[in-house]
């Protein structure tokens, strides 16, 4: 249509032309951003139009108008510097019919025409009918494969095939379904089983990236890369996208157990990421007493007169100003001793085989007082109701309460399932051979490493006495409401002399039960 507007244009103005072009990354099939404008061109060049610019979305859809290249196109055309608009098709200008029309309204009014290079419409009624037809041609088309990917993303998550790339751990198999990749499962699993085991994030990344592995992305493993993988309920088989949910969707990479222990891990623990400790560490902390007063002796620090940096436990009833005189002791002296006396008591034959023996009848004491049956029937009950709810609903039976019942029962069903999961994580049995294989590979361990001390620390000591006489009274934490101690003698040189002289000297009896141990065993396992 030819306006008033059109017409006070200079002819000059009337031949100048800019290009729009546009590419959707949805169909690969389409004409590049390269050959529309070379068509285009050809076209101007043909009909005496000069090109002064060319605008070019690129990867974005025409079902919209929000087009950063398509706006400028627009504000530009309010300047009046040029009167022809060169587009490949109508389909590059917009799919949706009342943006391409409203479009093209917007340009009829500012006296600018918009011309297409592989689509001839006359200036007349027929021609703008052809438009017309054109545009509402390539609305429908777009609106029909919008409802096709629709309909085939929904078909494949109710026959749990793939909408997208696989989660790390998996890969797309030939049937379209996911299945696992042998290669990057094992590194989930390890990431869960050393977060439950209360490993901090940052060490598992630095672990990770030294043994060359990367992530799905081909990155560098950071801190914050593991909260999206240990929150992912596909790693328990659910096969989720948007609303579609279906358990047992997928194959299971890591147990119910273990993935319920790490949520309540994250939800129990403020900063799971942790903080890596400093050289200051004093493991005794809260085990070590003072045998004079009975006070807890706290981890200090000093430095000598030649500079050198020191760390001792200190008898906190004497550090306040109490009327102890207990002298202040090398911390590592004390914790090396403690820690080669429960390496020589603990780590016998004899008593690695009665600790395995003690596991075996904790672990059948304890399935029989388990909880677990008892949640497992209210399980099944809550089950039962709710196929009585479905059959009913099946059966044309409708209401407010029967539907808020359904979701209640549900609800109800959801949390018993992972309360039942987290108990079974908590009664992980063991093997007997698996104790005993694990208590002797702690043999091996160097009494000075801090991380050995720690490990024998978690798991044998309760608590340990120190006398001013360098008598040291260690408490064990094995099996029985009765203590088992060891007292070790040391050498006078441990309070004050830096070139101090250890002895030790260990009085041994027959071990005996104590229930407690069994959470620090399950742990270091």
């Amino acid at each position: 249509m030819v306006t008033n507007a059109e017409n006070q244009k200079s002819e000059g103005v009337q031949t100048v032309a800019v290009i729009y072009a546009r590419f959707s990354s949805h169909n690969q099939r389409e004409e590049s951003i390269e050959q529309q404008v070379s068509e285009c061109r050809a076209y101007a060049l043909a009909n005496g139009l000069k090109v002064i610019e060319v605008y070019a979305d690129i990867a974005r859809s025409g079902r919209s108008d929000r087009r950063p290249q398509f706006q400028r196109l627009k504000n530009a055309a309010k300047k009046g510097t040029f009167g022809v608009i060169l587009a490949y098709k109508s389909n590059r200008i917009a799919r949706n019919m009342l943006n391409a029309m409203t479009f093209e309204n917007d340009m009829d009014k500012l006296g600018i025409r918009v011309l297409y290079a592989k689509e001839e419409f006359g200036n007349n009624a027929a021609g703008r009918f052809a438009l017309r037809t054109m545009m509402n041609v390539n609305q429908f088309f777009s609106e029909n494969m919008g409802e096709d990917i629709k309909r085939n993303q929904q078909d494949n998550a109710m026959n749990c095939r793939a909408n997208g790339p696989a989660s790390f751990g998996y890969r797309t198999g030939e049937d379209g379904r996911f299945e696992i990749d042998e290669e990057t499962a094992p590194i989930v699993r390890e990431i869960f089983s050393r977060v439950a085991s209360g490993h901090k994030f940052v060490d598992i990344a630095d672990d990770l990236n030294k043994r060359g592995i990367r992530t799905r992305q081909g990155n560098l493993w950071g801190k914050s890369s593991f909260a999206k993988i240990i929150k992912n309920e596909r790693y328990i088989g659910t096969y989720i996208f948007n609303n579609v949910r279906i358990e047992g969707g997928m194959p299971e990479i890591v147990s119910k157990e273990i993935f319920y222990t790490v949520q309540d891990r994250l939800a129990n623990k403020k900063n799971p990421q942790g903080k890596k400790r400093e050289n200051g560490e004093y493991l005794l902390t809260g085990k070590l007493y003072c045998g004079e007063c009975k006070s807890y002796m706290i981890g200090m620090s000093g430095t000598s007169e030649s500079g050198t940096l020191h760390h001792y436990y200190v008898c906190n009833e004497k550090r306040t100003g109490g009327s102890c005189t207990k002298h202040n002791v090398r911390r590592d002296v004390i914790e090396d001793e403690i820690t080669k006396a429960i390496r020589k008591y603990v780590l016998k034959d004899d008593v690695i085989k009665w600790i395995a023996d003690a596991v075996e009848e904790y672990q059948r004491e304890q399935d029989e007082e388990s909880e677990i049956a008892a949640l497992e029937m209210q399980l099944k009950d809550v089950k039962a109701a709710l196929k009585n709810l479905l059959k009913a609903l099946e059966k044309g039976v409708t209401s407010t309460t029967v539907t808020q019942r359904l979701i209640e029962l549900e609800t109800e069903q959801s949390q018993l399932t992972a309360t039942i999961a987290r108990l079974k994580a908590e009664e992980i049995h063991l093997e007997r051979e698996y104790v005993i294989a694990w208590l002797e590979s702690l043999r091996d361990g160097d009494v000075t490493d801090k991380e050995y001390q720690k490990q024998l620390f978690d798991s044998f000591l309760k608590r340990a006495y120190l006398f001013d006489n360098g008598r040291v009274k260690v408490i064990l934490d094995l099996l029985d409401e009765q203590e088992e101690t060891i007292d070790l003698l040391l050498s006078e040189e441990y309070k004050d002399n830096p070139d101090y002289a250890r002895s030790c000297k260990v009085y041994s009896g027959s071990p005996k039960k104590d229930t407690g141990f069994f959470l620090c065993l399950f742990c270091c396992i």
